[in-house]
């Protein structure tokens, strides 16, 4: 984490240091005073000085002078702000999202700010039929251009015209079977939104290709478990005749068997390829391209093979090493060896769940999904990371229309814990690596 302030707010050592310490005493002083301020209450924010709070009377302000933070009077307190912006929440069908990029609170300026891309004809137009007290909005305008990040992950599907399956991610993309695409051909993400273009691709002969992905996507070095989770690519060190081999793609999952012999030439009615490595494992249509792994090190893409997984079959893939070298390419790994195993530092929970986790991503327990309390009683999380990280741990519920955060803990340490009295409804776990990456264990007890 210092490290990156040091980067990115461009700070010293001593200076980052300076303001982890500011600001974490600054938020626990805002909390308590949001709490006991009540209604009074209008939003607090840091500053170089320290944490400043917003109030709407004097009685207000003298006890936050008395906690120690500077006080400002406004006009209208925080429910005043967040009723506004729900108001404008419940109308967002009428904001073009070109034309008006979002809105928010903004407790610095006691008002609610709603974005301008250019011209504000539309925002004015968005606040004025939302109904909501004009005098109270600013209309800011604003170049942002909102656009949602996606991942790139070995097995995860992608289209071309057909489905195929990711490979492995590589710095700038991915590789996959060339027989999945000409150089040129356009690809769309499992999502079905635009993600990149075969910068090469060889078939037959090989069946080897790589795709360059655009901005919107970021290749990580994980492959889908399709159990809801990843496995971390650490290296490509070919495995020999014999060993155990695991395959990832979105047809059929997650598939295991063993690796039968190595450079096999395939006669397909397409055309032969060499060079591929025979297994027992099977495969079906649209797993082509996917990954193949031996423990956590790459071994190829899904060429091509016979029978399906309810009989059985064998199946070929082209050595990723190949792919690599043929295009200068570098893979995304971890950056080491064999990563260890999870650490085991909560117990005496219901339900303990495992993952693996890069800086500035997210993962969500039980298993990717969710749960149901039916009725209302404690939740507790407990979260334990490996030394050096900066993880964080979330209690979300469903509101009908969002997952809402009700519970936080956010130290800036490995390990962290909450407990959250709810009533009814669906919840989930959020583990967030504000900084460093590794496994994870997450300990889970709910009404």
């Amino acid at each position: 984490m210092l490290a990156a302030m040091q980067r990115d707010l461009d700070l010293t050592p001593t200076e980052a240091r300076t303001r982890i310490a500011r600001d974490d005493k600054g938020t626990r002083t805002d909390a308590s005073l949001r709490r006991s301020l009540g209604s009074a209450y209008a939003g607090g924010w840091m500053t170089a000085d320290g944490l400043v709070v917003a109030v709407t009377g004097k009685a207000a302000a003298n006890r936050v002078k008395a906690a120690g933070a500077r006080a400002t009077i406004v006009e209208r307190n925080g429910a005043e702000l967040d009723r506004i912006k729900a108001t404008l929440d419940r109308h967002a069908a009428k904001a073009p999202a070109g034309a008006v990029p979002g809105w928010y609170v903004d407790v610095t300026t006691n008002t609610v700010v709603v974005l301008a891309s250019g011209n504000t004809t539309a925002a004015a137009k968005f606040v004025r039929t939302s109904r909501v007290d004009a005098t109270a909005v600013r209309v800011v305008s604003t170049t942002e251009a909102p656009r949602l990040l996606y991942d790139v992950r070995g097995g995860d599907a992608y289209y071309m015209g057909g489905r195929c399956s990711v490979g492995f991610s590589v710095t700038g993309g991915f590789v996959t079977a060339g027989h999945c695409g000409r150089t040129g051909t356009a690809t769309q993400g499992y999502n079905q939104v635009a993600q990149g273009t075969f910068r090469g691709s060889s078939f037959p002969g090989n069946d080897y290709g790589w795709v360059q992905t655009n901005s919107n996507w970021t290749p990580q070095p994980w492959v889908n478990n399709y159990s809801g989770g990843n496995v971390t690519v650490a290296g490509s060190t070919e495995a020999a005749v014999g060993a155990a081999v695991c395959r990832s793609g979105s047809t059929t999952g997650w598939r295991c068997g063993t690796i039968q012999a190595k450079n096999q030439t395939v006669n397909y009615a397409e055309g032969s390829v060499s060079g591929l490595t025979r297994t027992n494992a099977c495969a079906e249509p649209g797993d082509s391209g996917g990954s193949w792994l031996s423990g956590q090190q790459a071994q190829g893409v899904t060429s091509g093979g016979s029978g399906n997984c309810s009989s059985g079959g064998t199946t070929y893939f082209q050595p990723v090493n190949e792919i690599l070298s043929a295009y200068g390419l570098t893979l995304r790994t971890s950056g080491g060896g064999n990563e260890p195993p999870p650490p085991t530092g909560c117990s005496g929970y219901e339900a303990t769940y495992t993952g693996s986790i890069s800086s500035g991503q997210s993962r969500y327990q039980p298993n990717g999904s969710y749960y149901y309390s039916s009725s209302s009683g404690t939740h507790r999380g407990c979260l334990d990371g490996p030394t050096g990280v900066d993880f964080d741990l979330y209690l979300q519920k469903w509101s009908g229309s969002s997952w809402v955060d009700v519970a936080g803990s956010y130290t800036s340490g490995p390990d962290e814990s909450l407990s959250y009295n709810g009533t009814a409804g669906y919840y989930r776990f959020e583990v967030h690596a504000y900084s460093g990456s590794g496994s994870y264990s997450l300990g889970i007890t709910n009404p």
